[in-house]
């Protein structure tokens, strides 16, 4: 079986009907817990990005209220599901001022936290490239936005964690 490309699939959708459409949503999501999180977000959250944020901010809150402070190893697995969740929540988003918000706020999350991640070569580096990633991420948002988050990336990087 070979897979139809985006305009293909794109013609057929439109050809369908509301109800036919609805069970293939319905249909798509069974399958898969990441496609009715997509589907939940688009048809629920979307609307007011604002709780959206809030919400995943919580679940990193969560996350990081697991780390042990005397367990380096569990703390550095608890940090990438960290990451991997919020970056799951940056992808339903799609807005790059939504994902330099998670990612400046994991960042921070990161430097008050009782672990000393820049111990560990590993943690270092996780931290490393989401900084990164943030700083290029941060240089496609408008010009007004860039300094209100720049001020805080500075802060940021002034802390030594």
């Amino acid at each position: 079986m070979t897979t139809a490309s985006l305009s293909e699939l794109k013609k057929e959708l439109a050809s369908l009907s509301t109800k036919e459409l609805s069970e293939l949503c319905l249909r798509l999501s069974k399958y898969k817990k990441e496609n009715k999180e997509l589907l939940s977000y688009l048809l629920f959250e979307a609307s007011n990005e604002g709780a959206y944020i809030l919400g995943v901010k919580e679940e990193i809150d969560t996350l990081f209220s697991e780390i042990m402070s005397g367990n380096i190893r569990n703390g550095k697995k608890i940090l990438q599901k960290a990451l991997r969740t919020t970056k799951k929540f940056i992808k339903y988003s799609g807005q790059k001022q939504t994902e330099v918000e998670l990612l400046l706020y994991i960042l921070k999350a990161m430097s008050d936290s009782k672990v000393r991640f820049r111990r560990y070569t590993a943690t270092a580096n996780l931290y490393d490239r989401t900084f990164q990633k943030l700083k290029k991420t941060l240089e496609s948002l408008h010009p007004d936005l860039q300094f209100d988050y720049q001020l805080e990336l500075e802060k940021l990087q002034e802390s030594d964690w």
